[in-house]
């Protein structure tokens, strides 16, 4: 068996979203994944879900004008900077010595369980880390699970981290 070589840089990447559950998940990864004597190269991954269009063939009778469409692509992008200044904050907040740690940005479009598979390979990810939403099993079969998706599909290792029900009321 190969030893592992300390000094290789590891690419883990974070997706991240508007939920606790995702920033819970960060600052695991940051106290017990990132390691003070190896190069980590952290990637924050926000994916934006798609937009809905309605049209008038739809029978809604809706279409929107640019200016509503130029609105609804601002506030998702202001959404995106937010949790993206959110996860950076938490990053330069983190009790380890991030010395070795180099953080990047991604924001992407599309569905997220889709994008995250293929940005993972795409950045030739080490280790994918997500958090779980411990949806119910009705929920999860409507809605379907981006991390269960994910753990599927995703070619390197998968870290899905579950927040504790007794930190659920803690915005920490």
């Amino acid at each position: 068996m190969a030893a592992v070589r300390e000094d290789k840089e590891r690419k883990i990447v974070v997706a991240v979203d508007e939920g606790e559950e995702s920033m819970y998940a960060l600052s695991w990864c940051l106290n017990n994944v990132i390691c003070d004597n190896s190069k980590h190269t952290l990637i924050l991954l926000y994916v934006k879900p798609p937009r809905v269009l309605y049209t008038a063939l739809d029978g809604t009778g809706y279409l929107f004008s640019s200016d509503i469409i130029a609105t609804m692509e601002k506030y998702s992008k202001d959404v995106a900077d937010c949790v993206i200044e959110k996860a950076k904050k938490l990053c330069s907040e983190t009790e380890n010595d991030l010395q070795n740690v180099k953080v990047e940005t991604k924001v992407e479009s599309g569905d997220p369980r889709d994008v995250i598979c293929e940005m993972a390979e795409k950045l030739s990810a080490d280790m994918l880390v997500m958090g779980n939403h411990g949806y119910g099993l009705i929920k999860r079969a409507f809605l379907g699970s981006v991390s269960n998706h994910c753990a599927q599909n995703v070619k390197c290792p998968v870290l899905i981290v579950k927040r504790p029900k007794s930190t659920a009321g803690n915005n920490s």
